[in-house]
């Protein structure tokens, strides 16, 4: 497989191909459509989290899932989403390889209803991004690396202005990525102002001990 430091362009050279990220193995998924006219610059990164079935890393189900081509009868726990037609605009495996769905100009399907920063309809206007793992579990190292990183190339390309959980747009409906996500982690690696991430994450700037 490949992994983000194999596939990321030269530094001399824009990570961005229009909406596709270069360092990411591209597979189109047919679980999108445009951005409304009257929707606001994209300027929200969404972080999910995702594993198919929960708790098995690595089988391809999820790629599967994205682009409609789920065996839905492969796995007992795939009878309660049967049908299921969504996206991401990114997916992170645990490994820290970079795969993309969606353009980014484009409106992917993985926010579902939503309500963040004053405005409804997170799909509008965010970028969706998957990691690879069971909500309320850790992420590996490699995982949050290539999410900074990717995160880090949005923000040159969208005026981007906040990044928060599955769980912080959809409360009550969503737990991911669950408590076992490290925001304050995220949030060193970026170096970005603590209003840009999720009120109640407890985030602490201060060096690693």
């Amino acid at each position: 497989m490949t992994t983000w430091a194999d596939s990321e362009p030269a530094a001399t050279s824009t990570p961005w191909e229009g909406g596709w990220h270069r360092a990411a193995q591209r597979l189109a998924s047919p679980n999108h459509g445009p951005r409304p006219v009257q929707a606001s610059q994209v300027d929200l990164i969404v972080v999910h989290s995702i594993s198919l079935p929960p708790g098995e890393y690595g089988g391809g189900a999820v790629q599967q899932l994205f682009t409609n081509t789920l065996d839905w009868d492969a796995h007992p726990y795939y009878q309660g989403i049967r049908g299921l037609q969504v996206s991401a605009h990114f997916f992170i495996e645990r490994t820290g390889a970079l795969w993309q769905f969606v353009d980014c100009d484009l409106r992917a399907w993985h926010a579902g209803q939503s309500f963040y920063r004053g405005r409804s309809q997170c799909n509008d206007d965010s970028i969706g991004i998957e990691l690879e793992g069971l909500e309320g579990l850790h992420f590996e190292p490699a995982q949050y690396e290539t999410l900074a990183r990717v995160c880090q190339d949005i923000a040159l390309r969208y005026p981007l202005e906040h990044i928060a959980g599955h769980e912080h747009i959809a409360p009550g409906r969503k737990l991911d990525p669950g408590p076992g996500f490290d925001w304050p982690r995220l949030q060193r690696a970026l170096d970005w102002p603590a209003q840009r991430f999720p009120q109640g994450t407890l985030l602490d700037l201060s060096p690693p001990r």
